[in-house]
């Protein structure tokens, strides 16, 4: 039995803060403001997980009101989602992941990212597709507020 899962999310700049995405730091760019590190493409690919397997999502996992996970590394948690899929009988067939981002450029951050996921949920790294696009700065990530994600994940019983 296959299931699809789709994950969203999105988060304002903020200054002094590291700039996370897929478990990768960005150098030269302020990071993205969130109770967690808030890597925006970590979160979406997490929720896309839960959402295909109809286990809540990652507020309902990772409460932002629990102190334990203030500040806490995106690809550990998913490491979590991982372990609490297989434990329902759940495998990661695949996953497809848009950064939405008018800065900075992410071309050369995207293979990192890709074995960074990979690794955390344990599969081949081509099961993982991870892709950036602008705006053409239209909406709040063409104006330079944050960015967004969107990840759509495969997953099967068995």
């Amino acid at each position: 039995m296959f299931r699809i899962g789709h994950g969203y999310d999105a988060h304002r700049f903020a200054e002094g803060r590291k700039l996370i995405l897929g478990g990768v730091e960005i150098e030269g760019f302020m990071g993205l403001l969130g109770h967690s590190d808030a890597d925006v493409l970590t979160h979406a690919v997490m929720d896309a997980l839960l959402g295909a397997a109809a286990l809540g999502d990652i507020g309902k996992l990772f409460p932002d009101t629990d102190e334990k996970y203030k500040g806490a590394d995106s690809i550990e948690l998913l490491k979590e989602v991982t372990r609490v899929l297989k434990e329902n009988g759940y495998g990661i067939s695949n996953v497809d992941a848009t950064v939405i981002a008018q800065k900075p450029k992410l071309a050369p951050h995207i293979e990192n990212m890709r074995k960074r996921l990979a690794d955390a949920m344990g599969i081949d790294v081509s099961q993982v597709s991870v892709k950036a696009t602008t705006e053409e700065k239209m909406g709040f990530t063409g104006r330079l507020e944050g960015i967004s994600t969107h990840a759509v994940t495969l997953i099967k019983k068995g």
